[in-house]
């Protein structure tokens, strides 16, 4: 993939100090503006059954908050709402779609069209909630070409033209890890200034320009943190964590508190094998196949 100059940047972390970054354009704090879009799918569905008025702690419930956090947001917008009549559903629609800048519309490109890129350019959501795709970008000539979701999937060198001509100031990175932050410096480079990285890594980017990172790993080591709580299979705190771990990640640890130590002393046969020996928590896999104890070497941390 051709690649262009990368701009001077600065390490920013998504969401990094949410609660109490204030939004640029009317005080709204960031931890508000992405509670917003949960009210918004909360009110569309009460607008599709024609109901027309809600009440705090009913859409509070429905967005998954509770009510006095929710009266608190919607004070930044100006609406305190109706006391013993509650919201006005088509009203609330309007205001935080027009908050959100979804009155308009907002081309997009996605950069990486594996199988998460085509999955995503497939999405029907998108332009019912404001968003036009643009344009599909790959840098792999068995790709170029090829369509999805009635769009041909283009060449990464037409980047540049293709948000200048279609006016495009978010990009989609769903390429794998080592490429992306390359994508990314050409989509600043290019004028895009917000960016959603599906990518499994943090991307460096200069002051004004926005990431949101959606990290699909980490969400499911989250839900397995709490499965293994409900489950009562709580680590053992007098255990060390290599004594959980995977054969492999044991034997590699072990080398190295050798190599720390300074140790020559050729290693036995039996001791090799105490190294690699399976665990309840894992097993090495066959040679050249990941095995359940190699999870933690495929999943990032």
């Amino acid at each position: 993939m051709a690649i262009g100059r990368s701009p001077q940047s600065s390490s920013q972390t998504p969401d990094q100090g949410a609660a109490r970054r204030p939004s640029r354009a009317r005080g709204i704090p960031e931890a508000t503006v992405a509670r917003l879009p949960l009210y918004l799918r909360a009110l569309t569905a009460l607008s599709e059954r024609s109901v027309p008025t809600v009440s705090s702690e009913e859409l509070a419930a429905a967005a998954g908050v509770n009510s006095a956090k929710l009266r608190k947001d919607f004070s930044y917008l100006g609406s305190y709402g109706t006391r013993g009549v509650g919201y006005d559903v088509e009203y609330l629609v309007y205001q935080i779609s027009r908050e959100l800048g979804l009155t308009q519309d907002w081309p997009v490109v996605i950069v990486g069209i594996g199988n998460l890129g085509h999955a995503l350019a497939n999405y029907g959501g998108f332009a019912s909630r404001g968003f036009r795709v643009a344009a599909l970008l790959d840098a792999d000539p068995s790709v170029v070409g090829s369509s999805a979701a009635g769009l041909p999937v283009r060449h990464m060198d037409e980047l540049e033209s293709i948000v200048e001509s279609q006016h495009v100031s978010i990009g989609v990175i769903t390429t794998p890890p080592g490429a992306a932050q390359q994508v990314c410096d050409r989509l600043v480079e290019a004028g895009v200034t917000s960016i959603l990285n599906f990518a499994p890594t943090v991307l460096t980017v200069p002051d004004g320009v926005d990431v949101r990172k959606v990290d699909l790993s980490i969400e499911l080591q989250i839900l397995a943190f709490h499965e293994q709580r409900k489950a009562g299979d709580e680590p053992d705190r007098t255990e060390s964590v290599l004594d959980r771990a995977p054969g492999p990640v044991r034997a590699a640890a072990a080398k190295l508190r050798r190599a720390a130590a300074g140790s020559t002393k050729p290693r036995t046969a039996a001791e090799s094998a105490k190294d690699a020996e399976p665990t309840a928590q894992g097993k090495p896999g066959k040679p050249g196949k990941p095995g359940e104890g190699e999870l933690s070497a495929v999943m990032p941390a």
